[in-house]
């Protein structure tokens, strides 16, 4: 012991050494406001030293010196904050000096550390910030931090022992993800790391170019790296996250992803996560009693482990992080949080004779290959009796959704946790029909201009599920109010004279209906004998279910990949009968493309005395590439084109 304090001495003491020298003349070198436009704060330096144990321990000494720009950027910088996990980590904020521009230094007191629960919403896993307040400062002021965190990131089961538990629960393993983008600039970043010399480090940069060096001292490899002048990094309205773009370090004692995924099924079987107890044997046969099929009572299950668990995390002591809690536990208590819908559902799955294991996944961005633990979200795995395949389910993310898995996951990385091991996994492209947003009318508009209407729409898959949650996400009593809401946004003065739809609590029936009549006075602009109008499903109507809408189409050209909700289609008729047609003075022009973005078509055109309006239109995908941007923005801008595009009619003199 007295030898690895020593070795903590040294880290500090060169830690210390590397920045060692006129912090004066750093500071004033650095920069100013006008070297940074549209920064507050300036990165003079960000070093951190990461200590690895052979037991997978780690010990992590980070030293940062900011650089006041403006006035905000000393606001910013007036408390410094540093969260921390109890369950798995010990952090301490030991030294903060504020540098002022005069010359003069102040050390704070850091015995008036203070240690508080850090803020939360649906996740209460008794997870705690650091917190020292600076006070104010004014530009060209500096605050050196220095700071110490023992562990790692995710809870597991507890421990007795006081560093068991800060060992990563793959003991003897060690991995990090290590940004090297920031919001600020940064002049100088530097990641360090030693291991003994028993281990095998895997690492990648992805994103760009980051110096490295590797050397050998004594028993342990000795990796840096490092990066100079950093600035902020910008991003796209809509892209994907900065982690998939932006530059990262992965590194990695682990092999393999087959490894971890053995491991993980290791640690939850051991852990006798899926064990069913009587009351939840008989609760599953009372469910099943009128299944058919075996997607009858995988869907069942899988609805009533999203439905019956409620979201919530709270911490249940041993069987947090990677070891899901029992399902007897879930059963009781009804809430959790993704674990703990999965296995629920994973316990019921196998009391009803299926073969069915936990997954991890990133819901929102990428995994990369180097086996860093890069999870945020726990599902199901079942294996078919039909095809012996393993099909993924979401509890999580199907409560009032038809999906069993649901399609905002798409191109979405997973990793199961089999007895026979696999690879990182990337969830299917969903076929747009299968997200259909089909609307149908029949209009007729007055030489007064007055509007009356007969409308459909029915949807299906995920734009299913923003149609239903206009009445799953509300009190009964405003069900039909919410359809009216919709039908404003378009006129303030239209009149819902009619409305039904389907039971919106019965998703397993069929995709979700709703017939409405409406009567709008003044829709149309009557000049002279001409009306001027817009189709009434043109106008954007249900914009709730067609996210691409959102969309700045004002963007010429996109350097990053981009996202929508999911790939859907969109399907839309619409006949308007007007008086007696004498002339089409105006209307917008049949527009059409197909591309590996969207593929569309639309068309206003005169039958008799009547307009047909059709539009039509597949997004294939939930993450594009830059590519993917032209042809994606003709669709969407065109439609919005149309949402606001005005046709003129002359009509006969009655």
């Amino acid at each position: 012991m007295k030898q690895i304090s020593l070795l903590f001495l040294l880290v500090l003491l060169s830690a210390s050494l590397a920045f060692a020298g006129p912090y004066g003349d750093l500071i004033k070198k650095a920069g100013e406001k006008k070297d940074f436009p549209g920064s507050n704060v300036l990165l003079v330096f960000d070093s951190t030293h990461v200590v690895m144990m052979e037991t997978g321990l780690s010990h992590s000494y980070i030293h940062r010196l900011y650089k006041v720009l403006t006035p905000d950027g000393a606001k910013s910088l007036s408390v410094i904050k540093y969260d921390y996990d109890p369950l798995s980590a010990w952090s301490e904020i030991r030294s903060v000096t504020i540098y002022r521009a005069d010359g003069s230094q102040v050390v704070l007191d850091t015995t008036k550390v203070l240690d508080y629960p850090q803020p939360a919403r649906a996740i209460y896993w008794g997870a705690r910030e650091k917190m020292i307040e600076v006070g104010r400062l004014e530009p060209g002021d500096a605050v050196e931090v220095q700071l110490y965190r023992k562990g790692f990131t995710y809870a597991l089961l507890g421990s007795t022992d006081d560093d068991e538990r800060y060992i990563p629960p793959m003991k003897g393993h060690f991995y990090d993800i290590v940004p090297f983008y920031s919001n600020d600039p940064i002049l100088t970043k530097v990641y360090r790391v030693d291991v003994p010399a028993t281990k095998v480090l895997q690492y990648e940069v992805y994103i760009g170019e980051v110096t490295s060096k590797m050397w050998r001292s004594g028993d342990r490899f000795v990796y840096t790296f490092s990066k100079k002048d950093i600035l902020p990094f910008k991003s796209e309205p809509r892209s994907v996250d900065a982690s998939d773009i932006a530059p990262k370090l992965l590194l990695s004692t682990s092999p393999d992803w087959k490894s971890k995924s053995t491991w993980f099924y290791g640690v939850n079987e051991d852990y006798k996560s899926f064990e069913a107890n009587d009351e939840i044997r008989k609760k599953v046969n009372e469910l099943l009693r009128n299944a058919r099929t075996e997607m009858d009572s995988v869907s069942i299950l899988t609805h009533w482990a999203g439905d019956e668990i409620r979201y919530l995390g709270v911490s249940m002591g041993k069987g947090e992080g990677y070891t899901l809690h029992s399902g007897a536990m879930n059963f009781t208590d009804r809430c959790g949080v993704c674990k703990d819908k999965a296995g629920m559902l994973i316990t019921m799955l196998r009391a009803a004779g299926f073969e069915a294991y936990p997954a991890m996944t990133m819901a929102g961005s990428r995994i990369d290959y180097i086996p860093a633990d890069q999870f945020n979200h726990c599902v199901t795995v079942v294996k078919s009796r039909a095809d012996g395949r393993y099909h993924l389910l979401d509890p999580t993310w199907v409560p009032f959704v038809r999906e069993l898995w649901s399609s905002a996951e798409q191109q979405q990385n997973y990793l199961m946790g089999v007895p026979e091991g696999a690879d990182l996994g990337e969830t299917p492209v969903s076929n747009p029909s299968n997200h259909y947003l089909r609307m149908t009318g029949i209009t007729s508009i007055s030489s007064d201009g007055t509007l009356e209407g007969e409308y459909d729409v029915m949807a299906e898959g995920q734009t299913d599920a923003a149609i239903r949650g206009m009445f799953t996400r509300a009190y009964v009593a405003d069900w039909t109010s919410n359809v009216e809401k919709e039908v404003l946004r378009i006129s303030p003065l239209a009149q819902l004279v009619k409305v039904s739809y389907d039971e919106p609590y019965n998703y397993l029936a069929g995709p979700i209906q709703i017939h409405f009549r409406i009567r709008i006075p003044e829709y149309a602009i009557v000049a002279g004998n001409e009306l001027i109008f817009t189709p009434f499903l043109a106008t954007g109507f249900m914009k709730r279910a067609m996210p691409h809408l959102g969309f700045d189409t004002g963007l010429e050209d996109r350097k990053f990949p981009f996202r929508d909700r999911t790939s859907h289609n969109v399907e839309i008729t619409e006949k308007i009968t007007l008086p007696a047609i004498k002339e089409l003075v105006y209307v917008p022009a049949p527009q059409s493309g197909d591309g590996s973005g969207a593929q569309f078509y639309g068309n206003i055109k005169r039958e008799n005395d009547a307009l047909k309006f059709s539009f039509n239109a597949a997004y294939p995908k939930r993450i594009y590439q830059p590519e993917d941007w032209s042809s994606f923005k003709k669709a969407v801008a065109y439609q919005n084109k149309l949402s606001t595009d005005q046709v003129i009619v002359k009509v006969k003199s009655e």
